[in-house]
């Protein structure tokens, strides 16, 4: 099956088929902006419309009465939506579909010859023919027509009009599969039928798309098709309208949008292991003699093989079987293909199973019309596949669109409605199904006599004689509306055998939805799925089964710890698949499924963990198979239930071995440590900078709350978790907490109702802790922070007692830490309660304490040899060496050694606790590489450092005289340099040649000799220039270019897109470049840039111009000529484009705007290139 062709095309035909529905009832003086009214010409047979074209639009005949029906549908859609807008877009909405589904419907059964007639509607059995077979040969198909009819035919072929003549048999023939297929064709002679477009001539329309587009051997369910492709079509079609919700909502879904946002089309494997294991274990386990599980490919055993029996008789008919939210019926069209297994082996022909199955077992409802037609299609053309006359018998299905009686105020009627114990029911109905279409099934409805109500209401239908304006209401809108929903009471007061389903994934609810969900089902409303996980039991008889795909966060986190208890406690969890966190592609949430059995028994859980397996569904689906010929493959657990509730929070840790759960009978991690939610400012870009934005004298290291309030400093060293990293690191960010934090403990939400920040923590601030990652993408890793931090709510923070602080660090850090947290949470969150559940116990191993500081300690240096550490003292390169590549390779040495022993130090740790837990056959102590995080030398990413060091000497950042930072605002202190002076005025160019001693490279050049020496530069240079590995015929080329073009990218890289050196550029030319130093910039800076280097650049430019003119003129070698003249045209357009960028910079050099360093890179950045009138212009690189 193609999908994508398939996708393709129901994504096209969706837009296709709004549009030019859109557009027919616009040509009928109806659209999005309001309804026409006819003008005073009209008459009774004729009326004219004005929709601002030359001619007016006219309507005749039976057309009136259809637009009549349309205006009417979308005024009272309008009294539902309070919204005329929103109205005229769900009903060409629901016009669309209706034509969507009836094409994919009838296309399908033209390919497997189904249709009654046997004669193509849509295409031809010739495929070279375009014409549909019942357009070329009409009168043979069993379509009965009038004289009129058939004079009209002939006419429209005579005349060619054969797309007139195709749409006018076409709705013929919906009309007519009414007959047999009446919940999807239903009678279109209403608007409808009057907004149909549809043509087979039109290339470029949707039947010809739908012929030519998709593969038929797709439909074809002797060759590669199946039904499911049904459901594909419908998923792909509701897919962009799917994306639309949940971008524009991004929360909570409106009642109308509910189908779309949550429809989902289950995976086929998926919906087979449910099935398997829900339908053919019910039957398998009651009938010992069974050869079904044979014929079963993801019917799950234990390891032994045997399957516990149950002493009950049961028959075909009683596998009763329902799934709630139904879809577009994938379940239910496989469930349909084991059942017919079940009756064979009971001796039923195929013909009298096929009729049995759609009477008698199959059961299903949805909210949503199009899904409940489709689905209803699925299970017939199901049924038709086994039985060439199920459609003409009249059998009666027992799926059901979920209906709300919003439009009935009451049942009773004066004089129709007098039998009281059905106005009893009847009244019931009414109330029970208020609100139905956002409620769902979820509703629980009464067991009450529904059958007799239905015969109740057909008797008042058929005998009743005296008729008024009150009764013909009641009985053309309620009685038909109340049939309706006694039939889907009857539906959802039964109890199945089996319940199955994918039910929807949704944890934003508003309306009556939220309502009724908070009213009736608050321990499990935490999403709409985990209520039907609870709701569905009601629907399940007891012993029966109920099956489901979900998102696994049920099995783990907080919010669903209720429903976890419920089902440990009350019920069994017969089997269980957790997918790979990111299988499922059909959405962006982790996925499992299972089969719970509605009664406590002894078995053991049968499960599946994919959880290592990435690749996509396909890859589990071959995975579980493989698990199932081989059960000792490593990921297949057989599971005691009671022992989940052992670990803290009860996740369903199946996996888990009994040394695992000892753990948690000891203390935990609570009992020594209280976690802490860190601050939420609200207003990150207003509170927060990283540290190297501001002025280093306006922070406060290593201070207490007392002193640091006293301090009257601004800023403060933040906690804010960042990259995955252990013992320490990740201190990059301050926080504004002058005065106590004044302005973010006072400063109210924009609402007016509250204060804006909250979580201050006041009695924890400024105190030592561990921190963590709330959120991660991998294996959570654990710091430690002295005091004098605040900390975020992104870094999960707990404060330990101090006798245990790095005895808990050092457990923490453990492969075994790694592991409890996928059991305490396997989601990308690891959260406060999480980390409290950990096992803790004063293990009496001193090394553990002493190996936990050794490694923080060897984190720190690491962490403060590069330069966006607050603590970096000077570049690792400069050594007392002649040479760079001498301290590159001592650097070196100190890294691997550094690297070794954290490496050596961190397996230790994880002998010591796997030797305390005893868990040698589960963990090894080898770390891998790719988790010790301390960095190993990097050739040209230290040597790209080494130059970032140089420049920041260049400007005087830092200083070869003083450790640490020399200069980061404030007071100017010369007597910091003396070995290397900085630049003088705060500006050096960067240019393409060397036009100036003093420029970029010159300045490096001058650098490197006061650092290593003048005898090695020449050595140092190339040494350089082949680690950058940038173009250039000499070093000082390639340093050249490497400046010219990466230095500014990987400086903005490194300092995380807040550049704290800043550079004018004048465009893609390189005509003009030049760094300044933010933290030494003033009001003056700009016009010193265009003054001092702008207009020097261009008299150079025009001097070596006229030096190439020369040349040209003058010049006999046609080589030497042909250079100058390429070199001329280059200074030629570099000139031009200084001049333009003179012109901007003009503007911003008379503003003389200077900074607030306080308020970091992003507002400086482009305050500095803002003009007074507001326009920003673009002086510096932008920052990507």
């Amino acid at each position: 099956m193609n999908k994508t062709a398939i996708k393709n095309f129901a994504v096209w035909a969706r837009e296709k088929l709004i549009s030019d529905i859109t557009y027919k009832a616009g040509m009928l003086g109806i659209s999005e902006n309001g309804i026409a009214e006819k003008l005073p010409q009209s008459t009774n047979d004729l009326q004219f419309f004005d929709i601002g074209t030359k001619d007016y639009a006219e309507v005749s005949d039976k057309e009136i009465s259809q637009r009549d029906a349309l205006v009417k549908a979308i005024n009272q859609k309008e009294k539902d939506t309070k919204d005329y807008k929103e109205a005229f877009n769900y009903v060409v909405e629901e016009v669309a579909y209706t034509w969507f589904n009836r094409l994919i419907a009838i296309r399908f059964m033209e390919v497997n010859d189904y249709l009654p007639s046997g004669i193509r509607v849509l295409s031809s059995e010739n495929k070279a023919k375009n014409e549909p077979d019942f357009v070329t040969t009409p009168f043979d198909t069993d379509l009965e027509f009038t004289s009129y009819e058939q004079e009209r035919i002939v006419q429209l072929k005579d005349e060619n009009k054969l797309d007139e003549l195709f749409r006018m048999i076409f709705i013929r023939q919906c009309n007519k599969l009414h007959d047999i297929l009446p919940e999807l064709f239903e009678k279109t002679d209403d608007y409808s039928e009057l907004l149909l477009t549809i043509s087979f001539t039109d290339i470029d329309g949707i039947v010809y798309h739908l012929v030519h587009d998709i593969d038929e051997d797709d439909f074809n369910v002797e060759k590669e098709g199946q039904v499911e492709i049904i459901g594909w079509m419908y998923q792909y079609y509701i897919s962009k309208k799917h994306d639309d919700i949940v971008n524009i909502y991004k929360g909570t879904v409106k009642k109308a949008d509910i189908p779309a946002a949550t429809q989902l089309f289950t995976t086929d494997w998926v919906v087979r292991y449910m099935v398997d294991n829900s339908l053919g274990r019910y039957w398998i386990e009651r009938n010992p003699e069974s050869r079904l599980a044979e014929k079963l490919n993801f019917f799950v055993t234990p390891k032994n093989g045997k399957i516990k029996y149950i002493d009950e008789k049961v028959y075909p008919t009683d596998l009763t079987f329902f799934d709630p939210c139904m879809g577009s019926g994938h379940i239910l069209v496989y469930a349909f293909d084991v059942l017919m297994e079940i009756y064979r082996e009971s001796g039923y022909s195929d013909r009298d199973a096929a009729a049995s199955i759609v009477e008698n077992n199959l059961f299903g409802m949805d909210i949503d019309k199009r899904a409940y037609q489709l689905a209803y299609f699925a299970v017939m053309m199901k049924a038709r596949s086994y039985n060439r006359r199920v459609l003409t018998k009249g059998i009666a299905n027992n799926l059901a669109v979920v209906e709300e009686s919003n439009g009935i105020d009451k049942f009773y009627c004066d004089g129709l409605t007098i039998d009281n114990e059905q106005n009893k029911t009847g009244e019931y109905l009414v109330n029970v199904y208020r609100d139905a279409q956002e409620i769902g099934t979820l509703q629980t409805v009464e067991k009450r006599d529904y059958e007799s109500f239905t015969l109740h209401l057909n008797d008042i239908e058929s005998n009743t004689t005296q008729i008024d304006i009150f009764t013909t209401t009641w009985m053309n809108d309620t009685l038909p509306k109340m049939i309706q929903l006694a039939r889907q009471a009857e539906i959802m007061s039964k109890k199945y055998a089996v319940v199955c389903t994918n039910p929807p994934y949704m944890n934003k609810l508003e309306g009556q939805l939220k309502k009724f969900v908070v009213d009736n089902y608050k321990p499990y409303s935490g999403d709409l799925f985990s209520v039907f996980i609870y709701r569905n039991f009601g629907y399940c008889k007891p012993e029966g089964y109920s099956a489901f795909m979900t998102p696994f966060v049920w099995m783990f986190i907080k919010t669903y710890e209720k429903l976890r208890e419920f089902v440990i406690d009350t019920k069994s969890i017969t089997t269980l698949v957790q997918m790979e966190y990111s299988a499922f592609e059909e959405a962006t949430v982790p996925i499992c499924s299972f089969i719970f059995q509605n009664c406590k028994n002894t078995e053991k859980s049968l499960c599946f963990r994919l959880s290592d397996f990435k690749g996509g569904m396909e890859v589990q689906k071959q995975k579980v198979l493989e698990a199932l010929a081989d059960k000792a493959c490593g990921y297949f657990y057989e599971a005691d239930q009671s022992n989940f509730s052992k670990i803290p929070g009860s996740p369903v840790a199946y996996w888990v071995s009994e040394n695992v759960f000892k753990a948690f009978e000891k203390g935990k991690v609570m009992d020594i440590a209280e976690p802490r939610m860190g601050l939420t400012t609200g207003q990150n870009d207003k509170y927060l900078r990283f540290w190297y934005e501001v002025n280093d004298s306006a922070i406060g290291f290593n201070m207490n709350r007392e002193s640091a309030k006293k301090s009257k400093l601004k800023w403060f060293p933040y906690d804010k978790a960042g990259n995955y990293r252990k013992w320490y690191g990740n201190r990059e960010f301050v926080v504004n907490w002058y005065n106590d934090g004044i302005e973010l403990q006072t400063t109210l939400h924009p609402s007016g109702t509250r204060v804006w920040a909250h979580n201050f923590n006041l009695e924890y601030n400024f105190k030592s802790h561990i921190s963590w990652n709330d959120i991660t993408s991998g294996n959570v890793s654990f710091r430690k922070y002295e005091d004098g931090f605040l900390f975020d709510a992104a870094a999960a923070t707990a404060f330990v007692n101090q006798n245990f602080e790095f005895k808990l660090l050092g457990f923490l850090n453990t492969k075994f830490v790694n592991e409890l947290s996928k059991i305490l949470n396997p989601t990308i969150h690891f959260k406060l309660g999480d980390f409290a559940n950990l096992p803790f116990e004063n293990w009496g191993n001193d090394n553990i304490e002493s190996l936990a500081e050794k490694n923080v300690n060897i984190s720190k240096l690491d962490w403060d040899s590069f330069e966006t550490s607050w603590d970096f003292v000077k570049h690792p390169l400069i050594r007392k060496t002649s040479t760079v590549k001498t301290s590159f390779e001592e650097w070196q040495n100190e890294c691997e050694n550094r690297f070794n022993q954290l490496k050596a130090n961190e397996e230790e740790l994880n002998r010591i606790f796997i030797d305390i837990y005893g868990l040698q056959d589960e963990l090894t102590p080898d770390v891998e590489d790719k988790d010790v995080t301390v960095r190993k030398a990097d050739l040209q990413r230290d040597i790209k450092s080494l130059i970032s060091y140089a420049v920041g000497c260049m400007f005087g950042r830092y200083s070869l005289d003083v450790d640490g930072l020399a200069y980061a605002g404030g007071e100017w202190d010369n007597s910091k340099y003396d070995t290397f002076i900085p630049d003088e005025d705060n500006c050096i160019p960067v240019t393409d040649e060397e036009y100036f001693e003093d420029d970029i490279v010159g300045l490096f050049c001058a650098w490197l000799k006061k650092v290593y020496g003048e005898d090695t530069l020449e050595e140092n240079l190339d040494f350089i220039a082949n680690a950058l590995g940038n173009k250039g015929k000499t070093s000082r080329e390639v340093i050249r270019n490497y400046f010219l073009s990466d230095f500014i990218k990987d400086h903005i890289k490194t300092y995380q897109k807040r550049p704290i050196y800043w550079l004018f550029d004048s465009g893609k030319q390189n005509g003009f470049k030049a760094l300044v130093y933010m933290h030494r910039w003033n009001a003056d800076a700009i016009g010193n840039v265009r003054v001092e280097y702008l207009h020097r650049i261009q008299r150079v430019y025009e001097k070596e111009i006229e030096r190439m003119q020369e040349i040209i003129d003058n010049s006999s070698d046609n080589k030497e000529i042909s250079n100058a003249t390429k070199r001329k045209e280059k200074l030629q357009k570099q000139i031009k484009e200084t001049k333009d960028y003179d012109a901007m910079v003009a503007h911003l050099a008379l503003s003389r705007i200077d900074i607030d360093l306080d308020d970091g890179v992003k507002v400086n950045y482009e305050k500095v290139q803002t003009a007074q009138d507001g326009k920003l212009l673009q002086v510096l690189v932008k920052i990507k």
